[in-house]
């Protein structure tokens, strides 16, 4: 599936909207690490895969960066677990 979603680097979000709702991924960096802490996916677009590809935009942003990944978010640590192709980036 492929989703419009924007990467606000003055606000460190990328959001997917949708009919009037808002799907988040929020994120702090710090010496080129950056920690996403919240993923949010409204419950009426639950299971469509909004919130993996957030994560995935985030990881792949991270990755062209050339920043690391700290999980701080519940989903991305499931996420990072479930796709073994970004491990590269994680730090704890």
């Amino acid at each position: 599936m492929s989703l419009a979603i924007h990467h606000h680097i003055e606000q460190s979000r990328f959001e997917y909207e949708h009919q009037g709702l808002l799907s988040v991924l929020d994120y702090q960096l710090h010496n080129d690490i950056m920690s996403i802490v919240h993923t949010y996916v409204p419950k009426a677009l639950a299971g469509q895969g909004i919130a993996a590809a957030l994560t995935e935009a985030a990881l792949l942003c991270a990755r062209n960066n050339q920043w690391k990944v700290r999980p701080v978010c519940s989903y991305t640590t499931t996420y990072l677990q479930r796709h073994p192709e970004f491990q590269d980036l994680t730090v704890h």
